[in-house]
């Protein structure tokens, strides 16, 4: 028996000794073997992807070799991704995002004409050429404005500060002498849906109110020099007849030549406040194009349900205020704004040099550090207490569930209440709220420009970036400076896309609801929007119109003025008229031209009778037009915006 155990024993052993332990070894050396393969097979993968990258990004990731030759040209070079050069004029290509067959029955919005444009001057177009393997020296006319490269964007994020005290401006009650006011035109849209209602009457009428006065232009030193814009890499094109999502990915549309020296700004709001998903939504997109030549500016609001083709690596059809959010979260050369970038100028064919994101807390910052600012309420908007925001002053209360109207009225808002104002939409629209944001931007610039000198404008700009997230710097911000100290309200223009016709309604096969842009009409609209504004007829003429308020709706006289001056015209609120009981509004016409007048033009704004004007021509005159305002007035021409209830 102990020598059967002994035997068993050494079975085991050498079980242990020669099989086991040799098996072990082995596999251990097999997987030492195996982990060396795959980390040189990644060392390779990574080299590889390296040099992939370096080839692909060399035109935003390095210089910019310039060099002129002999005949005075700027040559840049620039690598290139195939042997096809983008042209500075490639054929014009329709954008089908899908095969959709809505009806568009709605005419084209129109443009202003009335005068010739100032001549162009040669200024850079935003020629791309696609990266490739091989580099292609390609030659650009010589111009003031060179490309230059892209250097690390400093991040300064807002910061969440408490609001400031609503400010508590009493009326004056005294009567002031006539001023101009200062007030956004609006881009021409459909029919109107809505109408101005009237704020009951008081039992006295109220004096006559000061309209603001227009912001003065104030000498200050010339501009430097436009400094270099930064460069964009042309975003890589899908294969052709992609479908996505179970829509059509659209082809790339060609670019919006610049006959100017522009620089294209993208503000952003974000609602990363509200949402503490991880995952950040730019529902407000504004673009400012800053005309350096002839020292004007245009706003084009972009609505949140835009459905484009974002170039991510894989490509995607979604929503355009997501595009920021993936673009951080993936980890896109130059963040969100580097993907939206790519994203604006495949589906617009725009550039965008630089941009600007506030969050709730900052947007409210900005307007309380500036004290309040002065907004004309020309369409009344109706709905419930927003999450961050304060009701105006003046809402009217309707019923019993906390709904609230804001009629039509001119109105000192806090940060909290501009909050509210600019997103509000139960009677309204994506679209229109994007006029509304455009319109808050002109009553910021308006109360700053009034605030603001190159003396404190460093200290205006520590604390703006206590509020906003900008890859600008100082020194552009100073550079624009005298531009926006000299700014007349009237070269300011307005473009807001008209649904159903810039853009079609589309569900989507996951059941979102979108807009798909119309390329054939929105490329005259973002032309357009390039474009400076034509000298107004009553610019030429030096025309004056005078505004009373026929009612007692205080402070219609100073909307109207407002809507006037911003559409381009010389107006002055008047305060109240002699008969505070006019049923209509009443237009007079002291000129007496036929050709040459736009009384027509005012009529149309003003929404006057043709019954209700009044040609009355006199050599003595000291005004040129008499608006009467009437209990009819309603200068809400706005497509969405939908009547309410007081």
């Amino acid at each position: 028996m102990p020598e059967q155990k002994r035997s068993r024993l050494r079975q085991l052993l050498g079980f242990v000794v020669l099989k086991l332990v040799p098996m072990v070894v082995i596999l251990g050396i097999s997987w030492s073997g195996y982990q060396v393969t795959q980390a040189v097979l990644r060392q390779l993968d990574e080299r590889s992807d390296v040099a992939d990258r370096a080839g692909t990004f060399a035109g935003t990731a390095t210089a910019i070799t310039s060099d002129r030759d002999s005949g005075g040209e700027v040559v840049a070079v620039l690598p290139t991704a195939t042997s096809t050069v983008v042209t500075e004029n490639p054929p014009t290509q329709t954008a089908e995002p899908t095969p959709i067959p809505p009806t568009v029955t709605m005419t084209a919005t129109e443009t202003a004409t009335e005068s010739p444009e100032p001549t162009p001057t040669s200024e850079p177009t935003d020629t791309l050429i696609p990266p490739t393997d091989t580099v292609t020296p390609t030659v650009f006319q010589q111009v003031a404005q060179v490309f230059a490269t892209n250097t690390p964007r400093p991040s300064v994020f807002a910061t969440n500060t408490p609001d400031g005290a609503v400010d508590e401006t009493p009326l004056p009650t005294e009567t002031p002498e006539p001023t101009a006011t200062d007030l956004p035109t609006s881009t021409p849209t459909p029919e109107p849906t809505a109408t101005a209602t009237e704020i009951p009457a008081t039992a006295t009428p109220e004096p006559p109110t000061e309209a603001p006065t227009a912001v003065a232009a104030t000498d200050v030193p010339t501009a430097e020099a436009p400094g270099p814009l930064p460069t964009l890499l042309a975003p890589l094109e899908p294969p052709e007849g992609l479908v996505l999502g179970g829509t059509a990915v659209p082809t790339r549309v060609p670019f919006v030549p610049r006959e100017y020296d522009l620089v294209n700004v993208l503000l952003l709001g974000t609602d990363a406040e509200l949402t503490n998903d991880s995952f950040m939504r730019t529902d407000t997109m504004i673009i400012v194009s800053i005309n350096r030549q002839t020292g004007t500016v245009s706003m084009l609001s972009l609505p949140r349900d835009l459905y484009v083709y974002i170039p991510t690596p894989s490509g995607m059809m979604q929503r355009i205020n997501i595009v920021y959010g993936v673009g951080e979260n993936i980890g896109y050369t130059d963040g969100g704004f580097g993907l939206l970038r790519q994203t604006l100028w495949y589906n617009l064919g725009l550039n965008i040099h630089y941009y600007a994101m506030v969050n709730f807390s900052g947007f409210t910052q900005i307007i309380d550090t500036l004290g309040g600012i002065d907004v004309a309420v020309d369409c009344a908007y109706q709905d419930f207490q927003l999450i961050g925001a304060e009701l105006p002053d003046g809402v009217i209360e309707v019923g019993d569930e906390g709904l609230r109207t804001l009629p039509v009225g001119y109105y000192r808002m806090s940060g909290a209440q501009a909050l509210w104002y600019a997103r509000t939409r139960r009677t309204s629209s994506d679209f229109d709220r994007g006029r509304r944001q455009q319109q808050i931007l002109r009553s910021i610039w308006r109360e700053g420009m009034s605030q603001v000198s190159l003396t404190n404008a460093p200290q205006l700009w520590n604390q703006l970036m206590d509020a906003v997230e900008t890859d600008m710097g100082l020194e552009d911000f100073v550079s624009l400076m005298p531009l926006a100290l000299n700014l007349d309200v009237r070269n300011i223009r307005d473009f807001t896309l008209v649904r159903t016709y810039h853009t079609t309604p589309w569900q989507t096969p996951d059941g979102d609801f979108v807009q798909l842009p119309v390329y054939e009409t929105m490329r005259p609209l973002l032309e357009e929007f390039y474009r400076p504004p034509p000298d107004s007829r009553f610019t030429i003429e030096g025309a004056t119109i005078e505004v009373y308020n026929g009612t007692r709706n205080r402070n219609w006289d100073r909307v109207a003025a407002d809507r006037l001056l911003w559409e381009g015209f010389s107006a002055t609120s008047m305060g109240y008229g002699d008969d505070t009981t006019l049923a209509q509004t009443v237009l007079i016409d002291y000129t007496g031209q036929e050709k040459g007048s736009s009384l027509e033009q005012l009529a149309r704004i003003l929404n006057v009778q043709p019954e209700s004007i009044r040609i009355e021509p006199d050599p003595n005159r000291t005004t040129d037009f008499v608006v009467l305002l009437g209990a009819d007035y309603n200068s809400c021409d706005v497509s969405g915006v939908l009547p309410v209830e007081q």
